[in-house]
């Protein structure tokens, strides 16, 4: 494998392990801490909302250091900072230390995003397509959450989970440092100091109507990716309880053996919702640049409110199957803004901007966490789908109002 790959490879892993880190926690409250602490799931949500917090105040001075010292430094830092948080987090004996360790993750974790994303939109044309790849391996990473994590509560202790991972970016960490050392320093000497190319008055009009839509509909759209992807181990574990037993039975029945694995089994069918709805990214991402944004993110929040308004009262495989659906509406919506920005944002400021949307993206997720809370304490989760389709609704109606084809600076 060259360089050039390897360099691309990690970038991907990095996303992989941004996700993940995140979402250990929600597998955790809703598999394992309720019960060994005595708390409930809604309390449990008080804990991890200042890390999601974290994770998107943090993106903007993330961006700012990126684009003024070393975007490769600053990945570096994310990579062994983030594993070393987690680590620290597996020693916690009380919700407190739980929360203190959660936020450091996500003061970690918010690095990744603008910086990253930056990183990929420069160096590699098609765009779409490498953003959408950059995406697919985010979507594994919160796949793998509730999978690994789920696994790890029933063979080993939730502490593991955070353990193992944050191993692991330690030593990817050290990895990128030497593949990227040259150009860490090298970095220094190349910043641009050309001024920008002056704007027209009507040039300027279309990137202020596109920018709302984009910080809008970046906003309503992590409202459905946190509400989806935080809750949807405990969705499961309240819906698919039959389903759960029915697969416990049949491997065990295979293996003729007996067990009780009911959260390995319902982490398993998180995992496949997420890995499939993974794959609607690089469909996704191959519309984007062959038609441009519009008609592709119109298709993808009609997905959304159709499968979200069906999806109350429905259990087990009626319900898996639907909840499949709005995934694949949910996680095909993530590249589009990335994709946007990548073609609006000039290169100097580009991790900046990256970290302006991601402000905004990642403080409506944490501000998600008491909205989910609320909303299961008082009416369950029937009530939040339809929340989502109205937020759907919201998307598809702004969606309708950018233009055919997008404002563009040349670098």
């Amino acid at each position: 494998m060259n360089r050039d790959r390897s360099y691309f490879l990690l970038l991907n892993i990095g996303h992989f392990l941004d996700h993940l880190f995140m979402l250990i926690f929600a597998t955790v409250a809703a598999l394992a801490l309720y019960r060994e602490w005595g708390i409930t799931y809604s309390e449990l949500l008080a804990y991890a909302t200042p890390g999601f917090f974290a994770f998107g105040l943090f993106s903007l001075p993330a961006g700012w250091l990126a684009d003024k010292w070393s975007r490769d430094g600053m990945m570096t830092v994310f990579f062994i900072g983030i594993g070393t948080a987690s680590i620290c987090t597996s020693f916690a004996s009380s919700p407190l230390q739980i929360g203190l360790g959660l936020f450091a993750i996500g003061v970690f974790g918010a690095i990744y995003h603008p910086v990253g994303l930056a990183i990929v939109t420069m160096k590699w044309k098609n765009t779409g397509m490498r953003i959408a790849m950059n995406g697919v391996w985010g979507n594994l990473g919160v796949a793998s959450a509730a999978l690994l994590t789920g696994y790890m509560i029933d063979n080993g202790g939730w502490r593991l989970a955070f353990v193992l991972p944050g191993i692991f970016s330690i030593l990817l960490g050290f990895a990128y440092m030497a593949l990227r050392w040259d150009g860490i320093r090298a970095e220094q000497s190349v910043k641009s100091t050309a001024p920008a190319a002056p704007m027209s008055a009507s040039y300027k009009t279309v990137l202020i109507r596109v920018s709302a839509i984009v910080f809008l509909t970046t906003a309503v759209s992590s409202i459905i990716f946190q509400s989806t992807t935080f809750a949807l181990p405990k969705m499961f574990d309240e819906r698919l309880q039959g389903l759960a037993m029915d697969l416990s039975n049949w491997v065990n029945g295979i293996a003729l053996s007996e067990g009780n694995d009911v959260a390995t089994i319902v982490g398993g069918l998180a995992f496949f919702v997420f890995a499939v709805a993974s794959i609607a990214q690089l469909v996704v991402g191959s519309l984007l640049d062959r038609f441009g944004p519009r008609k592709v993110f119109m298709i993808v929040a009609s997905m959304q409110l159709v499968f979200f308004g069906l999806m109350p009262g429905l259990t087990d495989t009626v319900a898996f199957l639907v909840a499949l659906g709005f995934m694949l509406g949910a996680f095909g919506q993530i590249p589009i803004n990335d994709f946007m920005i990548g073609k609006m944002a000039s290169g100097p400021a580009r991790a900046r901007i990256y970290g302006i949307r991601y402000v905004v993206a990642f403080t409506v997720l944490a501000a998600t966490l008491p909205l989910i809370a609320f909303v299961y304490a008082r009416w369950g989760f029937d009530t939040l789908f339809l929340i989502l389709a109205g937020a759907a609704a919201v998307i598809l109606i702004a969606v309708a109002t950018l233009p055919a084809k997008l404002p563009t600076v040349p670098e």
